[in-house]
């Protein structure tokens, strides 16, 4: 196979264009679980000081009550990413009374299922089908899962990059045809590659007994690091292995990755497919609703894949339809978890590299993934999350097998070209200096996120759950000693009220009966008005 690709990173730089290199833009989606100070998952509804869950644009919920969503905007500077996503954190926790955040990405205070609330977006068409689709997710993979935290990066490369690459490439036809191309190339090398956001920021290698009480069947699987706490002594990443998002429930999708044409058809296909299992669920019982459908997604958000193409859409539009109409506008990598030594759960270091590891799938060449190259792909990432530490571990290469650290030390050397041409005109270098902190991580697997968790649980000879709560105390504390400006806390206090009013305002103009709405969502050819 030629390799093409880097060839035009070169022209790219050559020409003078590293600097549209750098106007990419960076947005961030962090999930935090609220807690009583016990740390018991709370069991209190979404605090109204932080507005509508529907309609804030910055502050929602995940699948559960109590499982915070926060929302920024993207920027191009990493910088004013991270600024907006710690005022936000600011202002919730100003406004959370006697409960605080768990700093980590697996819960411990929860008693089962039932102690998981499932959240509430009120009497919309549009909140009810939030809600009915999260019930959905609870009788089909039980409610624990659904509250686990992680942290979703977006990235877009610069709008006026394209063109250049463009004509770079000499590619000729519809710009955004080309995007989506170029896109869906970035993504599939980040499945062949991304095992290695597991080893370097995986954070999750210990977890609760409490966390089975649903699935006991599965503690045997694992090893006691005390009474209370399991674990894999190599770990990573246990949020992101099977017990997590990694749902076996999935395991037989064969999502294509080669085209947006493949994808939206393959993910189409998968929403509207009866599934046995789930028809024995029912949809609506006893006028009750289960589930949305009983098809093997009820919608595209229920497939849980490490990087995701997006689109922005439009009220009520489905995602696939946004994709088929608008082509790709930016992809989102969801297999970050919470960094427990940061307040915000994320630091500039960690997002300088994902950019630069991005870019650097950008101009990789990116054959067509098999459906034999996806099964390596979902055991590498399993087997990192598992027991990425683990010395001498082999993974997949292709048809080839090679150890994890040779190629860790392959994919980081590649990044090299990118970071330098990112650091351009900055003295500091942070790009360079990122990839040099996780070449360290690759030749010291002790300093990973995931070893650093359990070698300090091992010297304060704590259990996970008071481990996490003495971190997530720490947070609350920082948070505590700083207070955002009255002009800030006024906005934000504004964003919270409009939010209120513009749930009420879709709720009295909704006339559609909701069955009718979702047979109109599900087999819409265009957008809902909503």
């Amino acid at each position: 196979m030629s390799s093409r690709k880097p060839q035009y990173l070169a022209e790219l730089l050559d020409k003078g264009h590293h600097q549209l290199l750098t106007l990419g833009l960076k947005g961030i989606e962090k999930e935090s679980l609220r807690i009583n100070q016990k740390g018991f998952i709370a069991q209190t509804p979404h605090p109204q000081s932080l507005g509508a869950a529907l309609t804030h644009p910055h502050i929602t919920t995940d699948y559960s009550e109590a499982l915070l969503e926060l929302i920024t905007p993207p920027f191009a500077d990493i910088k004013d990413t991270l600024l907006f996503l710690h005022n936000i954190h600011q202002f919730v926790a100003d406004n959370l009374d006697d409960e605080l955040l768990l700093a980590a990405s697996m819960p411990c205070g929860i008693n089962g299922d039932t102690s998981i609330p499932i959240a509430k977006y009120g009497r919309s068409n549009i909140g009810q089908m939030k809600h009915i689709y999260r019930q959905g997710l609870a009788w089909r993979y039980g409610r624990t899962m659904q509250s686990i935290a992680g942290v979703h990066f977006n990235y877009s490369v610069s709008e006026a990059l394209w063109p250049v690459l463009m004509e770079i490439e000499n590619k000729s036809g519809n710009l955004q045809d080309y995007i989506s191309e170029s896109y869906f190339g970035l993504i599939r090398n980040f499945l062949h590659q991304g095992w290695l956001i597991l080893y370097l920021f995986g954070a999750s290698p210990a977890i609760c007994k409490s966390f089975f009480k649903s699935r006991p069947q599965l503690i045997e699987h694992f090893e006691e690091f005390d009474q209370y706490t399991l674990f894999h002594p190599y770990a990573t990443s246990l949020r992101m292995s099977d017990i997590g998002y990694k749902s076996t429930n999935q395991a037989s999708l064969d999502i294509d990755y080669n085209s947006l044409h493949g994808y939206v058809e393959s993910l189409g296909k998968a929403i509207t497919t009866p599934y046995p299992e789930y028809e024995k669920i029912g949809v609506e019982v006893d006028g009750e609703y289960r589930q949305l459908n009983s098809n093997i997604l009820q919608i595209e958000n229920e497939f849980y894949s490490i990087i995701r193409p997006k689109q922005i859409a439009k009220s009520c539009e489905k995602p696939t339809h946004a994709l088929r109409e608008r082509g790709v506008r930016y992809i989102e990598v969801r297999s970050l978890d919470l960094d427990l030594f940061n307040p915000i759960g994320i630091d500039e270091s960690r997002s300088h590299f994902l950019e630069a590891f991005l870019l650097t799938c950008l101009f990789q060449d990116s054959p067509p993934i098999q459906t034999e190259q996806q099964k390596y792909n979902d055991k590498n990432q399993l087997a990192v999350a598992n027991q990425g530490r683990k010395p001498n571990l082999v993974l997949h290469k292709g048809d080839q097998k090679i150890s994890l650290q040779d190629w860790a030390n392959e994919i980081l050397e590649a990044m090299q070209p990118i970071c330098t041409a990112l650091d351009q005109g900055n003295e500091l270098k942070p790009y360079s200096q990122s990839l040099v902190e996780q070449k360290k991580l690759v030749a010291t697997a002790d300093r990973t996120p995931s070893a650093r968790i359990l070698a300090s649980m091992e010297k304060q000879q704590q259990p996970f759950a008071p481990y996490a709560l003495d971190i997530s105390e720490q947070h609350r504390q920082f948070f505590k000693n700083q207070r955002l400006s009255p002009e800030l806390t006024e906005e934000l206090n504004k964003q919270a009220e409009q939010s209120f009013i513009t749930q009420k305002n879709i709720e009295a103009f909704d006339y559609n009966s909701f069955p009718n709405f979702l047979k109109s969502y599900f087999s819409q050819d265009q957008s809902l008005d909503c």
